[in-house]
C-alpha cells in the first residue's frame, strides 16, 4: 500500500499536536462518540492534515472529514475560506462534512447518523 505523500505532513505535526492538546469541547465530545473505531468499526483521527489543511477528523478508509465550526466560521470571509478549502479536498476525492458546535451538544445522535449516511457500506 502506498503512503499519502499530502498526509500529515513534517511541517504541520507541532500543529496538529497543538491543536489536539488544545481543543474545543466540541471537538473533545465528539471525539468521545467516534475513536477507537465506535462509529460502525471506522478508524478517525484527529487533526489529520491533508497538503496544508488540518481536518478536525478524518477517516481514512472513507476518505471522510468532519469540520466542527465555531462562531468565527459564521463570516461571509471564512464561509467563503471553508468552500474553497472545501474544493480542494473533494478534489482530492475527501468528503468534508461540516457540523456546528452546538449540534455536537444538542443533536449528537442526528450528527452521527449523518456521518455514517456517508458510509459505503456497513
Amino acid at each position: 500500500m502506498h503512503k499519502n505523500r499530502n498526509h500529515n505532513l513534517k511541517h504541520l505535526k507541532e500543529t496538529r499536536r497543538q491543536l489536539r492538546n488544545n481543543g474545543t469541547s466540541a471537538e473533545a465530545t465528539l471525539w468521545r462518540s467516534i475513536q477507537k473505531s465506535q462509529l460502525k468499526g471506522r478508524k478517525f483521527r484527529r487533526q489529520h492534515s491533508v497538503d496544508n489543511h488540518i481536518l478536525d477528523f478524518y477517516c481514512p478508509s472513507e476518505k471522510l472529514a468532519i469540520e466542527l465550526d465555531g462562531d468565527h466560521h459564521f463570516s461571509s470571509s471564512e464561509w467563503l475560506y471553508d468552500k474553497k478549502r472545501d474544493d480542494r479536498l473533494r478534489d482530492q476525492g475527501i468528503t468534508v462534512l461540516r457540523f456546528e458546535n452546538d449540534e455536537v451538544f444538542h443533536a449528537l445522535e442526528a450528527l452521527l447518523e449523518k456521518v455514517t449516511d456517508h458510509f459505503k457500506e456497513d
